[in-house]
């Protein structure tokens, strides 16, 4: 039985969504006077930052900027999100007024963009193979664009979404259900959630108003997410092998290192598929277990296929 563990280097190698590291390069068109503030508030706080903390992570900084005060807290935690719904972001002229959006899942905009495609050719080669389920730590939507409301569920069958389904206009009233096998568990939440429910779209990621566990070094499990944990917990279990791409083990991220090396007693091989994998980190958290590593596709194609066909 097969597990997927997706970290940042995933939705970096598919749809050039940025790692922590690149995360405050603020490439993002602000919407308005208020959006352009708030960029600009943040840009300010991570300058200031920067000049006392010249090699410091972004993790740090948000860590440090969630206590600056509940301005700071929330124009940081918009600017997080909001980055990662940027490329998913789409503008249309109606009624008079420019109006934005942020794709919908199942919409065809969405399916035709070169980044879900690669995303979602790379998932789907899995389900063939037994796959148990999705666990990933990154908030972005990438993995529900690919798979479509068909083909995963959030650890609930037949869910039933909040918002409206995509374009056109005539789809808007049916209502969005999550009818796919594969469980996808997003432990540190979704720019598609928050605490009234999970949403057809990344909207929450646009105001700031989302379900997340912030990336710091010092991660709290809310209770709002442990179920989430659970459902990750589960999926890792019942798994005998672990493909993992773009996770980069740092030593902060304490929780996800419990998580997996409870969860994941019976894992027979691990697969890391990174740049950099961290073959030394792995070995540790399972040191009877073998590890093996490769290049992301294609350069990694034929590793892949090898050791899934073992």
């Amino acid at each position: 039985m097969l597990a997927l563990f997706l970290g940042a280097g995933f939705s970096k190698w598919a749809a050039n969504l940025p790692v922590a590291k690149e995360l405050f390069d603020f490439d993002i068109e602000p919407f308005g006077v208020r959006e352009y503030r708030k960029l600009e508030r943040v840009k300010s706080l991570k300058n200031d930052w920067d000049v006392n903390h010249p090699d410091g992570l972004a993790e740090q900084f948000i860590a440090d900027a969630l206590n600056y005060g509940e301005n700071a807290r929330k124009a940081v935690l918009w600017y997080v999100t909001r980055r990662l719904s940027e490329p998913f972001i789409w503008k249309e002229y109606h009624a008079g007024r420019w109006r934005r959006h942020v794709l919908f899942i199942d919409e065809k905009r969405g399916f035709n963009s070169s980044e879900i495609k690669k995303a979602q050719s790379f998932i789907l080669r899995f389900q063939d193979s037994e796959l148990e389920g999705i666990v990933t730590t990154n908030y972005d939507m990438v993995v529900e664009y690919a798979f479509g409301t068909k083909r995963f569920n959030y650890g609930i069958p037949n869910q039933l979404l909040r918002g409206r389904g995509p374009y056109p206009v005539s789809q808007w009233a049916h209502p969005v259900i999550l009818t796919g096998e594969n469980p996808l568990a997003k432990i540190h939440g979704s720019i598609s959630w928050d605490e009234n429910g999970y949403y057809t779209d990344g909207r929450r990621g646009l105001t700031g108003n989302v379900l997340i566990m912030p990336p710091t070094p010092d991660k709290q499990i809310p209770e709002s997410l442990k179920y989430v944990w659970e459902l990750a917990e589960g999926i890792l279990k019942r798994a005998n092998r672990l493909l993992v791409f773009g996770f980069a083990f740092n030593p902060y991220d304490e929780a996800v290192f419990n998580l997996l090396q409870s969860a994941g007693k019976n894992l027979e091989s691990v697969l890391l598929i990174d740049i950099e994998p961290k073959i030394d980190q792995t070995q540790r958290l399972w040191p009877n277990t073998e590890v093996i590593s490769c290049r992301p596709p294609p350069e990694g194609r034929a590793e892949i296929e090898k050791w899934l066909n073992k």
